[in-house]
């Protein structure tokens, strides 16, 4: 019997576990996914709970009812990862053997990392939304909180779902007019990037917006202390910007058992290859999601592509077949833009988001980079199709793993391949 190992039972881990359980024999292989938690955490919703969208219970379910039977479940914090013996070292000191080894230990926020972000101001006027305790203090916040200046900041990129801070934003606005106080909130978005958006195009309509919902940019502001008491945060260049409300996106690392067990980089990620999700610490080790380093958004639509992809890998893997170089970088991002509308948009390593229709050429029924009501009633059914295809592996009809040209419109000329 042979022993596939997977680390971490979020969403990567989860989708492998039932991906690979229809695909092996289990008289032939023994599945085991190892998690220290309970809960499952729907996090994409955490960006709702601030505003009364969604409740906190709308965004947990238990782990367990998403690991199939056939899956042994381990409860416990994972220490390190031994490569060269092939095993992964529990914290109750057992050790379990592996034949293959899935790391799909995700990443977390860190707000130590910077000076005074988690210090006596945290949860009282210095606030995160990627935690659910974050998010959950901040709807508490919001209801009482009679306005003044609100920062929407990001420490640096990497980040999980590089869009939610500035859904954030634009969701802020059209909370604050709704409740009639708008002009009683200064919004500002602070980014080390040096536009909205890490692609060109996409950044272009996304300044737009910012200036039409009349929210203040502040780029290239790369963090260097918070003053919480003082509602001050600086950058290394000397500039300030002061707060009386901060909601900030802190520093996201990967888990800390890559760290203990030294390959990963400077944030804790794992060196995989972009293309075939092989890790490049040794061939047995393969690497999904947020876990990983490659070029990609951390996004619940990357890890499901990077799923499908990896299967396939896993099962080359096994019969000693050549991995194929498939995963490019596919993503397929909802942003929310307040008062019921929403962008999409769809990308590659190589093709920055365009405008056009989505997932049919010149049919839609999406809208690539143009706001509609239909990609905002799209962003809320994510939260039925994460519990009920995503986590459980199912197809979603329409939605191929690799990037489609099918109705983009590339420099002006609608591409159809």
């Amino acid at each position: 019997m042979k022993n596939l190992l997977i680390l971490g039972a979020g969403t990567s881990g989860t989708m492998m576990a039932n991906h690979l359980v229809k695909e092996l024999r289990d008289d032939e292989w023994k599945i085991t996914i190892v998690d220290q938690y309970k809960t499952h955490y729907y996090q994409p919703g955490f960006l709702f709970i601030p505003f009364g969208t969604y409740k906190p219970d709308d965004v947990k379910r238990t782990i367990d009812e998403f690991i199939p039977k056939k899956v042994e479940l381990v409860r416990e914090e994972i220490d390190l990862i031994n490569k060269d013996s092939d095993e992964v070292v529990l914290k109750n000191g057992q050790k379990l053997k592996y034949d293959i080894l899935i790391i799909a230990t995700g990443c977390k926020t860190a707000p130590e990392e910077v000076e005074g972000m988690k210090g006596d101001n945290w949860y009282k006027n210095i606030f995160d939304f990627y935690t659910f305790e974050g998010s959950c203090a901040l709807a508490k916040k919001l209801e009482t909180w009679k306005g003044g200046k609100l920062v929407v900041h990001i420490t640096e990129m990497p980040i999980k779902c590089p869009v939610a801070p500035l859904e954030f934003a634009f969701l802020a606005d059209d909370y604050f007019y709704k409740k009639g106080m708008r002009d009683k909130v200064e919004i500002t978005y602070v980014t080390p990037l040096s536009g909205a958006f890490t692609k060109a195009k996409t950044t272009a309509e996304l300044n737009h917006l910012l200036e039409e919902k009349n929210i203040n940019i502040v780029p290239d502001f790369a963090v260097e202390h918070i003053e919480g008491e003082n509602g001050k945060i600086y950058d290394y260049g000397g500039e300030e910007v002061d707060f009386d409300l901060l909601v900030t996106v802190p520093t996201n690392m990967g888990d800390e058992c890559i760290l203990r067990s030294g390959f990963g980089n400077d944030l804790n990620y794992v060196p995989t290859d972009k293309h075939t999700l092989q890790s490049k610490i040794k061939e047995n080790i393969f690497v999904i999601g947020d876990a990983t380093d490659v070029p990609a958004s951390k996004a619940g639509s990357v890890a499901h592509f990077e799923a499908e992809i990896l299967t396939e890998n896993i099962l080359n893997y096994i019969e000693g077949k050549p991995l194929k170089p498939n995963f490019d970088g596919h993503a397929n991002c909802f942003i929310e833009t307040g008062k019921g509308k929403a962008l999409l948009i769809d990308f590659n390593y190589e093709v920055e988001p365009v405008k056009g229709k989505f997932p049919f050429g010149g049919i839609g029924p999406l809208n690539l980079l143009t706001e509609s009501k239909f990609n905002h009633w799209g962003k809320m059914a994510f939260k039925w199709v994460y519990w009920n295809m995503l986590l459980p592996a199912r197809k979603i009809p329409f939605v191929t793993p690799q990037m489609s040209l099918d109705g983009k419109y590339l420099e002006g000329i609608e591409i159809n391949k």
